[in-house]
């Protein structure tokens, strides 16, 4: 539910850790996926993500992970777009600072660094949010040709589950593009890190 580590946080002097909250946030995720660009494109000082761009498509309106990594790319000197039909596209999120909305996947794409699609979250949805996969899929599923609006080089990524087919296509979701499995990997060092921070380090 959202809100809940914060919740838990007032009956408790325990550090809470939130490991995912509804629609919120999904803080550890943002940070296993700022490691994995940090990686791949490097960039140093206080600000490492100057001048590079982050797409992230699909289901914004009900992702946790849409809204963490928007806080951290920003913050770290980046620029996000959120991509998905108009129905999916929380219009809050367009008004921050370093943020825009659009509803064209192309015009989305163009010289991002990196492009992250979203899961459909049908679970979330109420009727009418979506009308079809099949309307879906032309319109906004992630291909080859989609990357090649983004920039030489440029990464896909994916906070999973994937469904393959649907917000990705299998091709380029097994391509050389794709840090997919490098994500999965590096959430284990990512939040080993966050408890030993928690446990050892000061608060």
């Amino acid at each position: 539910a959202s809100g809940a580590p914060y919740q838990l946080a007032q009956w408790t002097d325990a550090v809470i850790v939130n490991a995912g909250d509804g629609r919120r946030a999904h803080p550890t995720q943002a940070l296993l996926d700022a490691y994995t660009m940090r990686k791949r494109f490097g960039g140093g000082g206080e600000l490492p993500f100057t001048g590079r761009r982050l797409t992230i498509v699909g289901d914004i309106e009900h992702s946790r992970v849409a809204r963490s990594n928007v806080e951290l790319f920003t913050k770290l000197g980046g620029e996000v777009t959120l991509c998905g039909p108009a129905t999916l596209l929380p219009r809050e999120l367009g008004e921050l600072p370093g943020v825009r909305l659009c509803a064209r996947l192309a015009e989305a794409v163009e010289g991002a660094d990196a492009v992250m699609g979203l899961r459909l979250q049908q679970e979330r949805m109420t009727s009418g949010l979506l009308p079809s996969f099949g309307e879906y899929v032309p319109r906004y599923q992630l291909t080859e040709k989609v990357m090649q609006h983004a920039r030489q080089g440029a990464i896909l990524m994916h906070p999973g589950p994937l469904v393959r087919d649907l917000e990705v296509d299998s091709a380029l979701a097994d391509g050389p593009r794709s840090v997919i499995e490098e994500q999965v990997a590096n959430g284990v060092p990512v939040r080993m890190a966050v408890l030993y921070t928690l446990l050892v380090g000061k608060r």
